[in-house]
């Protein structure tokens, strides 16, 4: 999207890509606007908050206090404070702040679930928060406080807090007062009416954001797999021969014939591949079943986007408006879809399967080290004088320490729970530590495939030392090759490798090797 691009909120078409977005594009982000459909659906919720208080009706959060204190009745005239304190005394996050673009996120998800009109707040107030966001005013939202229930309570309220003029900003490369950055941008803060204060907290727009955003990383890193893995079997003259489309129609499992498919296109016309009479008739399981066990991670990124995409769309806080349209009735409505239940599954899920990339992947790498386990195909540790060299013997060390890491991390945190409240909220979902440890991993899984993809690079290396230098790779892994080695030199005798593996997960992360294919496949 250019600088000129405008995204309209309406509450029910927020997608994938306009998160991405937002969320990344500075300083060329798309401005965010409230459609006029909406603002007008957002009017008449927070006409209808009102009424009720005109009406001296109770309504929980509205005419009560929260949680344990929902039968605290609050006199119309501490309304205003109820809704200022709600956000004051939430505000209890610790820990390291989320990073720029998860923030952006949050504050564009939110804004759009309130953009759906029924959560009672003013447009005014609504429009403040998106200009917050087109201004680059980013809270200081501490990762850790949220139990993924009653919404992201702590980090909402921290998300929050410039609106009425409190707590600490990222603004303009600065870390600065709220109320500074809202003097420096023109902004103004306001006070809280009826119901604000808990439609800005009372939702899982903090999940939300992680689940897109990981989901999105996960999407490229399982693209990232599948090459990686045909260079590591180039680099081992293995067989495409199990990746053939007849083995894969008598077990149809959509995203494994979409693997064998895929890596099909990256091998076609390699010259380093077996050829099929060859008395080596089958490779060991992490060459073979790459579309069973890569095409089994693909259909847990495809799950965890259908939830997000779902979620991205959904009215998330508590209690919710309603008005019908032929009799205006107003009915407040206390429910629970604040609960993050559906989005810690899915993350839990995601994360334990991406998890499976990385395990599959350090073993490819042992395979292209070890070279009693690829028949010395390689020479060992992919150095010329082993022992005077230790050459990649220690990369793979590192492959295997953080794959150790992820099988911790991959403990589902949906199958716990602890009362708070005094018991009221007596089941939570965990849903944003599922999302940060998700994060976790893929930052793991990350650095794992950019050490398979050099060590697989090192390995073409000798092999062109057998088959002949104008020997060509396939049509997908030739440009992944010849992109390594603009950034990293083929290692002739020890040196620090740490530049070289940070060089290759910089190309991993930022989406460069998935580039380099899908023009390569295009063309």
């Amino acid at each position: 999207m250019t600088k000129t691009s405008v995204i309209q909120l309406d509450g029910a078409s927020l997608t994938f890509d306009q998160v991405q977005a937002v969320a990344y594009g500075q300083p060329n982000a798309p401005q965010v606007q409230i459609g006029a459909e909406a603002g007008q659906k957002v009017a008449r919720a927070a006409n209808a908050v009102q009424t009720l208080l005109e009406r001296g009706t109770i309504a929980y959060g509205i005419t009560t206090g929260f949680g344990a204190f929902k039968d605290r009745i609050i006199p119309p005239a501490q309304v205003e404070q109820l809704q200022r304190n709600i956000l004051v005394s939430h505000a209890v996050g610790v820990g390291d702040a989320f990073d720029i673009p998860t923030t952006r996120a949050i504050i564009l998800i939110r804004a759009n679930t309130l953009a759906r009109g029924h959560s009672g707040i003013r447009v005014s107030t609504l429009q403040l928060l998106v200009d917050m966001l087109n201004a680059g005013i980013h809270p200081i939202i501490p990762e850790k406080g949220s139990l993924g229930a009653s919404g992201d309570l702590a980090p909402l309220a921290h998300m929050s807090l410039p609106i009425i003029g409190e707590g600490i900003v990222e603004y303009q490369g600065e870390k600065i007062s709220g109320a500074e950055a809202f003097k420096r941008a023109g902004l103004k803060p306001i006070t809280l009416a009826a119901k604000e204060g808990l439609a800005l907290t009372n939702g899982t727009s903090v999940m939300t954001a992680l689940g897109v955003l990981e989901t999105l990383r996960a999407e490229r890193y399982s693209q990232t797999a599948d090459i990686a893995g045909c260079l590591s079997l180039e680099a081992l003259n293995g067989t495409d021969l199990a990746f053939d489309e007849r083995i894969h129609n008598l077990r149809p499992f959509p995203r494994q014939k979409e693997c064998a498919s895929n890596l099909r296109s990256l091998l076609k016309d390699s010259q380093f591949t077996r050829e099929h009479g060859s008395l080596n008739v089958q490779d060991a399981y992490t060459l073979r079943c790459m579309p069973q066990v890569h095409g089994a991670v693909r259909d847990a990124i495809a799950y965890a986007r259908w939830v997000f995409e779902i979620e991205l769309n959904a009215v998330t806080d508590n209690p919710l408006i309603f008005i019908d349209d032929a009799t205006e009735e107003i009915s407040v409505l206390s429910g629970g879809n604040f609960h993050g239940e559906p989005l810690a599954i899915a993350m839990d899920y995601l994360a334990f399967s991406v998890s499976e990339l990385g395990n599959i992947s350090e073993r490819r790498i042992m395979r292209l080290t070890d070279e009693c386990s690829n028949t010395h195909t390689l020479p060992a540790f992919l150095t010329r004088e082993g022992g005077l060299n230790s050459g990649f013997m220690i990369l793979q060390y590192t492959a295997a320490a953080l794959v150790t890491e992820n099988k911790v991390l991959s403990h589902p945190a949906s199958v716990d729970t602890i009362p708070t409240s005094a018991n009221v909220e007596d089941h939570v979902s965990m849903g944003v530590t599922a999302g940060l440890k998700l994060r976790d991993i893929l930052s793991n899984v990350e650095r794992i495939l950019a050490i398979e993809l050099m060590s697989a690079a090192q390995g073409i290396d000798f092999r062109k030392q057998v088959i002949g230098t104008q020997a060509t790779l396939g049509k997908g892994t030739r440009g992944v090759y010849s992109l390594l080695r603009q950034h990293i030199p083929f290692i002739e005798a020890d040196r620090t490798m740490s530049g070289f593996i940070e060089a290759s997960r910089q190309l991993v992360a930022n989406g460069a090797i998935v580039q380099s294919v899908e023009h390569a496949l295009a063309s």
